[in-house]
């Protein structure tokens, strides 16, 4: 069976296959926030399709062309090109519509074989505190995306705080701070411009004191030297792992979907600095460019954890491979 063909059973709005209430809200939401890529690529993919009764170099070439713009990245396109021409060769296809469907399987395989397979949730210390690490440039959707997550595990049951590790940035404490109140969860704080470790020395003892089940401590999201960047994260993560036995059990970077190849960049110089463990992609339903997850994927290793499709507290979702595919290729073509 292929993917396409798979989604469609899997999705199926008929009633003996209909997807729970929870699950039906939540690939409304994929359907939603994937409207612009899915515009860009899978009717550019259609289109193409249409033009031609069969392939030949210039439908190749097309076809690598709407990859490359939609931020799949180079060398993921150039080979999945490469080795499409060689399957097509090999079964002698040359139909477009069955020439875009193996496309699409072969993308999606390769998402699925590259780097560590892990549970999308955040995995939780036994009887201690479990320490998440959010790293990120200024603007990225950082301090949402941690008040994002602080509600998803409050929504669990999990009693969470926040560390304001962001000192150097004007407004990033107070803007932290109004997600606390609101969210009705602690905060430790520290002084402007002073040392991020010591605020995080701070949370640890507050979080060991208080019984907390999850501590999210925000860094600086400043882009000056790597070597600053690389000594200020040691240092945190030297009290954490101190103070707290495995800590930071995890480590997110935060990245912004419309940001395309230079989130990739981002991401590469993060992971030369700190053991990330995870990826949020945020703004994706402001990007016609869905391509960026399967190129931080493939070029880092590094699993997208959760994606945010919108402006709301419910729309930073678990990632899930099937939603995303179906919300990229075939979205709300069911209801049409």
């Amino acid at each position: 069976m292929g993917l396409f063909s798979f989604l469609k059973n899997k999705f199926s709005k008929k009633e003996e296959t209909k997807p729970s209430e929870q699950e039906e809200k939540s690939l409304k939401t994929y359907e939603k926030g994937m409207q612009k890529s899915r515009k860009n690529f899978a009717s550019r993919l259609d289109s193409l399709s249409k033009r031609y009764a069969k392939v030949n170099e210039e439908y190749f070439e097309e076809l690598e062309q709407i990859l490359i713009e939609s931020d799949v990245g180079v060398d993921l396109s150039l080979r999945l090109i490469e080795k499409l021409l060689d399957d097509a060769q090999k079964e002698g296809i040359s139909d477009p519509k069955k020439i875009n469907e193996l496309l699409i399987d072969n993308m999606f395989v390769d998402y699925a074989t590259s780097g560590d397979s892990i549970e999308n949730e955040i995995r939780f210390a036994e009887g201690s505190v479990t320490v998440l690490l959010v790293v990120g440039v200024n603007g990225v959707g950082k301090t949402t995306s941690i008040a994002k997550l602080a509600r998803r595990y409050q929504q669990k049951g999990k009693k969470v705080m926040l560390v304001a590790g962001d000192t150097f940035r004007a407004g990033a404490t107070a803007q932290l701070s109004i997600w606390a109140e609101r969210l009705g969860c602690p905060i430790v704080t520290g002084k402007e411009n002073g040392d991020p470790a010591s605020v995080v020395y701070d949370g640890c003892q507050f979080a060991k004191n208080n019984h907390i089940d999850l501590m999210i401590v925000d860094t600086a999201g400043r882009q000056q030297t790597k070597q600053n960047l690389m000594q200020e994260l040691a240092k945190i993560n030297r009290v954490l792992g101190r103070e707290i036995p495995g800590a930071p059990h995890e480590s997110f970077l935060i990245i912004d979907g419309t940001t395309g190849q230079n989130g990739v960049l981002q991401a590469k110089a993060f992971k030369e600095v700190t053991d990330l463990t995870g990826i949020v992609i945020t703004k994706m339903d402001g990007t016609s460019k869905g391509g960026i997850i399967l190129s931080i994927r493939d070029e880092l290793g590094v699993p997208v954890r959760f994606i945010g499709l919108g402006e709301t507290m419910d729309d930073l979702q678990e990632f899930d491979l099937d939603k995303y595919l179906y919300g990229l290729l075939l979205g709300d073509e069911e209801h049409e």
